[in-house]
């Protein structure tokens, strides 16, 4: 690999320390957001479990659902805090840090690794949903599809509310078209809190997960 600095061990590594510099940004925004302490240690116990590329994944997913993470980030601090960890003197952290190449290298190696945004798309007058590298993750089989951008505190997957013949429902984009609640609602709306989705069918109201504390 060219570069003085950039061999296999060096970018192995600062991957994981830069993983770690995410999690601490997420752990932040879980915070900004008031998130409970219970579910915000949860999210970390269960992204201790996973190896550097699943974590990258799934914060990458988190991402995707809470874009506000990411607003404003300073993405050179974050290489230079993974960096940071890796140096084992001053003197070369500053080395490494003036070096020219090292931020054109890193910071679109953890883009690419962090911003994976899915995109809505139209196909003969229906609407789908595709992921970041263009799969399609929900059919073009919508008359409208409502992405939830969500503060959610934990790695739920969460279903995206659609639109069928009048009726509405939710799906997962899961590249199944996986139904979680029938076409069969008359409405369903985003709360700000969890139980997320509130679903009427005929005057009658319910909820998903669950019902409300």
């Amino acid at each position: 690999m060219e570069g003085i600095f950039r061999d296999e061990i060096e970018v192995r590594q600062i991957d994981k320390f830069f993983c770690d510099e995410m999690g601490r940004q997420v752990h932040r925004y879980i915070k900004a957001m008031h998130g409970s302490l219970a579910m915000l240690e949860k999210f970390e116990a269960r992204l201790r479990q996973l190896t550097i590329p699943e974590r990258e994944e799934v914060l990458a997913r988190y991402i995707d659902l809470n874009r506000k993470v990411v607003k404003d980030l300073d993405w050179r601090m974050l290489v230079a805090r993974a960096m940071a960890n890796f140096c084992d003197s001053y003197s070369y952290f500053s080395e490494v840090m003036h070096d020219e190449n090292t931020m054109a290298f890193y910071v679109p190696r953890m883009k690419e690794k962090y911003i994976r945004l899915h995109e809505v798309f139209e196909e003969n007058g229906k609407y789908g949903i595709k992921d970041h590298e263009g799969r399609v993750l929900l059919s073009a089989s919508y008359d409208f599809l409502r992405t939830p951008y969500v503060y959610v505190d934990d790695l739920l997957t969460m279903p995206v509310i659609a639109e069928k013949s009048g009726k509405m429902g939710l799906v997962f984009p899961d590249y199944e078209d996986t139904v979680v609640m029938p076409f069969e609602y008359d409405d369903i709306s985003l709360r700000d809190e969890e139980p997320w989705f509130e679903l009427t069918r005929n005057g009658v109201v319910t909820y998903w997960p669950g019902e409300p504390k």
